[in-house]
């Protein structure tokens, strides 16, 4: 028996003393525990209990090498996607504004030095003081002297400006490719502190880019999409590099109550109920309603999930989260930072049923987000606009044994009201929070937006398919703060007007083998955006109807309707 209980333990010590690298094979840490946990079995077999202290003795010590096993306190896994479209859509005409400009500024440029009169001399002066003028106008009451004082030179003006007319065309990309890995871990710290990580690299096919969906020679669509920036990271294509998607530890069971705390780069996209139409898991209680937020915010979280006998699954939460950092006060900069603070809380969640109400208050919000190499050159926030206000309320069901399946189905419902300040984007053409057209000021005032979603999608468990349909309508002022969504051509999720789309996902019948939430499958896809409005996904300057654009100048391409078909490959591990 001694002889037996050495060789145990010396298999268990030769199970520790393995170097770091065999260590990470935690499959083969696995099959050296379940060998000794036989050889125990077998031998509480033979002894019939007669050396019963040496058997537990020699099964605790088994239990402690488990413990410290890779698998125990370290979960590695990701997800790989290749996917691509179909872009089509049709434009109204318009005039660009800042290529009328930079028409302007060359021909009085080229003027002078062909014929440098003092009356040349005189417009190019003016343009510059023009200029500089324009980029000191911060309030809406400066903007009445600038044009009191300017009003003369841009008439004058005139001859030089050759207006960009754009007439209204098809924009066509047949295929676009992109690549994106997810690498995921999830730690154990301690017994009540746990860290997890995401990383992603997301790119188009033979670009390495920050603006390589937009980056056609032309000028952009929509806002979310011009560049990527701090809160679409990884999820807007751009290069091959990993960047920290998500990075945050958590603290649960705060004196031994159901409170926990969390701070770091949030789980703040890809929302309820998206992950249906992504084929995810589930959200835990660290995401949020999509229609509302997806963006790659970090912040901190506090939240309690008080056992309710009649509220299954309930808890609430108070997040706050950085969306723009204004660095020092000083002289020449008096940026503020843009932040986010919310509220949400969950009555019910269960997996027949989750439903959520939520509240998000943005402050200090930005004209630009800060990005690079843009159609615009380099942007950076020049101002904050004021602030506003968004409510949401939705449901997640899900209905078993439906003939052949499972059928889930949603419904969900958003509100912005904007509180703007006086203050006016000087590069975005004296335009506020919801407020002016180019060169068009209009005195602040508060803006309300409503916005319904909901859709459904039918499980044939059989051969494992699932084909869903998804509705979503915006109104004339509706704004998310959701650039950082899934969507191709614009976040479908802020857009004013309607959306429609269908997919098809079929998982592929192979046994799960890195754990069992692992899957491959194929998803296609067709979307459908049918704009009423322009500024879809934009909260600077006041949105347009699109039957009356009729040529106004205008800062982005205004998108009658626009078309995506869609494929994927996706494995999950």
């Amino acid at each position: 028996m001694k002889k037996l209980e050495k060789l145990l333990v010396g298999a268990a010590l030769c199970a520790l003393a393995v170097p770091a690298a065999a260590q990470a094979d935690d499959q083969e840490m696995q099959k050296k525990i379940d060998d000794l946990t036989k050889k125990v079995q077998k031998l509480e077999e033979q002894q019939k209990g007669s050396d019963h202290k040496k058997i537990e003795d020699l099964t605790r010590k088994v239990d402690k090498i488990e413990e410290k096993s890779l698998g125990k306190w370290l979960t590695i896994g990701g997800d790989y996607r290749f996917r691509v479209d179909n872009l089509n859509g049709r434009t109204v005409g318009y005039t660009d504004a800042n290529a009328t400009f930079t028409n302007a500024a060359n021909a009085m440029q080229n003027g002078f030095f062909a014929d440098p009169t003092p009356a040349n001399g005189q417009a190019l002066a003016g343009l510059m003081a023009f200029s500089n003028a324009m980029s000191g106008v911060r309030t809406y009451a400066q903007t009445g002297t600038f044009f009191n004082q300017y009003g003369q030179l841009l008439q004058n003006m005139g001859p030089f400006m050759q207006q960009a007319y754009v007439p209204a065309y098809k924009p066509n990309n047949d295929t676009i490719y992109t690549n994106r890995l997810g690498i995921n871990m999830h730690a154990k710290a301690t017994k009540d502190v746990t860290v997890n990580v995401r990383l992603l690299a997301y790119k188009v096919f033979g670009a390495q880019d920050d603006n390589a969906v937009t980056n056609y020679g032309g000028t952009p669509f929509f806002a979310d999409r011009v560049g990527t920036f701090d809160g679409t990271l990884g999820h807007v294509p751009s290069s091959s590099l990993l960047n920290v998607d998500r990075a945050y530890a958590t603290w649960s069971n705060i004196a031994d109550q159901p409170i926990w705390f969390s701070v770091g780069r949030r789980p703040s996209t890809e929302g309820a109920p998206s992950n249906l139409r992504l084929n995810n898991e589930r959200p835990g209680n660290g995401g949020t309603p999509a229609l509302l937020v997806d963006y790659a915010f970090d912040g901190m979280t506090i939240g309690w999930a008080p056992d309710i006998e009649g509220l299954p699954g309930a808890y609430a939460k108070i997040c706050y989260g950085r969306g723009f950092e204004g660095g020092f006060e000083t002289t020449k900069n008096n940026l503020r930072d843009t932040d986010m603070l919310g509220l949400a809380i969950i009555p019910v969640d269960t997996d027949p049923l989750r439903v959520w109400l939520q509240y998000n208050r943005g402050f200090n919000i930005f004209d630009f987000p800060a990005m690079k190499n843009t159609a615009f050159g380099n942007t950076y926030p020049s101002t904050d606009l004021g602030a506003i206000d968004w409510y949401g309320a939705g449901a997640m069901s899900t209905l078993k044994n439906i003939g052949p399946g499972n059928l889930n189905f949603f419904a969900d419902a958003g509100l912005s009201v904007t509180h703007p300040n006086d203050n006016v984007s000087a590069q975005a053409g004296f335009q506020g929070l919801m407020t002016g057209g180019f060169f068009d000021p209009e005195k602040p005032s508060s803006k309300t937006g409503w916005a319904a979603y909901a859709g459904a999608r039918y499980d044939y468990t059989p051969t494992k398919t699932k084909v869903g349909v998804e509705y979503n309508h915006g109104s004339k002022n509706w704004i998310t703060f959701a650039p950082a969504a899934d969507d191709m051509w614009t976040t479908k999720l802020g857009t004013r007007g309607n959306v429609y789309e269908g997919y098809l996902i079929q998982e592929l019948n192979s046994k799960p083998v890195s754990s069992y939430l692992s899957k491959a499958f194929f998803r296609v896809g067709f979307q459908w955006y049918d704009f009423d409005y322009t500024g879809s996904n934009n909260w600077v300057g006041a949105p347009v109807k699109i039957s009356e654009v009729n040529n106004r100048m205008m800062m982005l391409t205004p998108v009658k309707y626009a078309r995506d078909i869609y494929a994927t490959f996706e494995v999950k591990f």
